[in-house]
């Protein structure tokens, strides 16, 4: 594996019109393809949008995977070779899960459920998923998966990065006055946990809820190597070496001065992390 380049689309969305937004989908991945991207990444409940008041409006515009919009995608990732990342609204018999689909060139490789839900949106009436944190092996790298709200607990991304992930890769729908986690938050989880951070915010406005911007790509020093400049449809690229994610060791002054934020870990202290408050 060498150097791979990933593409973050800020993208703004139509709220519950999935064939509009599958058909937009596609046509910046094969753009952001085009250009080279080998993981391109959308934001949380891209397929969907995430402002819904009712459960019923909420399943109305939420799919099962497979399903039609999964399906396209894998097949753009079949012709095109490449990986995709997205947020969509996951139908599951009587539930729906604010989820985060992979996929590439074999298929849907993967799919995560949102395990920390906010009172804001349709998070308000999903349910929480509950399933292990799990790390998917791709020829690009080691894939984690979190979407927006989960990267305000530490816990999560820790979790990720035991299990051996290079790249967290966080679909998002940060509004208006959540500006602590693209501004600090995301650039805390990439030195702490020494992997690469992909966090892709959605663009514009939806039912009087603003967005504000701010998709980034971070290199585990915290050094920001992409970020959006404005609150509308924007694609940033970064291209980097994953596997500088796996030397967590940090010799800042070798032999004299070295950190390590993983190895250095006092699991037997941190008991109170699984008790409930």
């Amino acid at each position: 594996m060498s150097e791979i380049t990933v593409a973050g689309v800020q993208f703004d969305c139509r709220i519950g019109e999935l064939s509009l937004n599958t058909k937009r989908m596609l046509d910046f991945t094969s753009q952001a393809a085009d250009n080279g991207a080998q993981l391109i990444v959308f934001p949380e409940c891209a397929l969907s949008g995430y402002v819904f008041e009712t459960l019923p409006e909420a399943q109305e515009a939420s799919e099962p995977v497979p399903g039609p919009s999964s399906d396209a995608l894998a097949s753009l990732c079949r012709q095109k070779q490449i990986y995709v990342v997205y947020g969509m609204l996951e139908a599951a018999g009587e539930c729906v899960y604010n989820s985060a689909v992979l996929s590439g060139p074999e298929g849907v490789i993967g799919v995560y459920r949102k395990t920390h839900l906010p009172f804001l949106g349709v998070d308000r009436l999903a349910t929480a998923g509950s399933d292990p944190y799990q790390v998917f092996e791709t020829p690009l790298g080691r894939l984690g998966l979190l979407i927006c709200y989960d990267l305000r607990f530490p816990e999560p991304s820790r979790c990720l990065a035991l299990l051996g992930a290079d790249i967290l890769v966080l679909p998002t729908n940060w509004p208006t006055g959540a500006d602590a986690s693209p501004d600090y938050t995301a650039p805390a989880r990439a030195i702490e946990n020494r992997f690469f951070v992909v966090a892709v915010n959605r663009a514009g406005t939806e039912r009087g809820t603003s967005f504000i911007g701010k998709s980034q790509i971070v290199e585990p020093s915290g050094n920001r190597l992409a970020l959006a400049q404005t609150t509308g449809e924007e694609v940033i690229y970064a291209t980097f070496d994953p596997l500088k994610a796996r030397q967590k060791r940090l010799a800042i002054k070798p032999g004299v001065f070295e950190i390590d934020t993983v190895g250095d870990r006092r699991p037997a202290l941190y008991e109170r992390l699984t008790e409930r408050p």
